[in-house]
C-alpha cells in the first residue's frame, strides 16, 4: 500500500491591521465629508447671495508651514526605520511643534476674517469656511495626539524598524492633513 503524501500550499494571510484600517476608515470618511461640504459649497455658491471676501494672507504662511510639518514627519518616520532613535524624537518633536504653530495661524486667520466681518452666522461664504478651519482643526488636534503617542513609544524604544505601526499611521494620517488642508486651501483660493 503507497499512500500518496499531499503537500498543502498555506494559504496567504490577507488580514489587515487593524490600525492601518481604522487609519485609512478615518481618511475615507473624512475624505467623504470635505467632498459633500465642497460640493455643497458650489451649489450654495451657484445661487447667489453670496459674500466676496479676501482669504487671509496667514493661511498662505500656515499652509508653508503645515508642508513643512510634514517633511519632518516624513524624516521621523524614516528615522523609526533606522532605529535612529535620537533623530526620531527631534523629528516627531519639530513636526508636533510645526502643528501647533499651524492651529495659532489658523486662530490668527479667524481674527482676520471678523475684521473682514465674515462671521460663522450670515452668508454661507463665511459660514462654509469657518466650517472647514474648523473640522481641519479638529482633525488636526487628532494627528497630534497621534503624534504624542508615537512621541511616547519612541522615548519608550517601542517605535522601531521592527514596529512601525504607530509611526506609519501616523506619517499617513499626516501627509493626508497636510494634502486636505491644500485642496481647501486652493480650493478656496479659485472658489471665492
Amino acid at each position: 500500500m503507497n499512500k500518496e503524501i499531499k503537500l498543502v500550499e498555506p494559504k496567504p494571510n490577507l488580514a489587515i491591521n487593524k490600525w492601518d484600517f481604522i487609519t485609512g476608515m478615518f481618511i475615507v470618511t473624512t475624505i467623504m465629508f470635505f467632498a459633500s461640504q465642497t460640493s455643497a459649497y458650489l451649489v450654495r455658491r451657484a445661487e447667489g447671495n453670496w459674500a466676496e471676501f479676501e482669504i487671509p494672507s496667514i493661511y498662505w504662511i500656515s499652509t508653508g508651514i503645515l508642508a513643512l510639518s510634514s517633511i519632518f514627519m516624513q524624516l521621523s518616520y524614516f528615522s523609526a526605520k533606522k532605529d535612529n532613535f535620537n533623530a526620531l524624537k527631534l523629528f516627531i518633536s519639530i513636526t508636533f511643534a510645526l502643528g501647533i504653530v499651524f492651529l495659532v495661524m489658523q486662530w490668527f486667520g479667524y481674527v482676520a476674517l471678523v475684521e473682514q466681518k465674515v462671521f460663522l452666522v450670515g452668508n454661507p461664504s463665511g459660514t462654509f469656511v469657518y466650517i472647514w478651519v474648523f473640522f481641519h482643526a479638529f482633525h488636526l488636534l487628532a494627528g497630534l495626539t497621534i503624534l504624542a503617542f508615537a512621541f511616547a513609544g519612541a522615548m519608550k524604544a517601542k517605535v522601531h524598524k521592527t514596529n512601525l505601526t504607530l509611526i506609519r499611521n501616523c506619517n499617513t494620517f499626516w501627509h493626508f492633513l497636510d494634502i486636505l488642508w491644500i485642496y481647501l486651501f486652493m480650493f478656496l483660493l479659485y472658489f471665492r
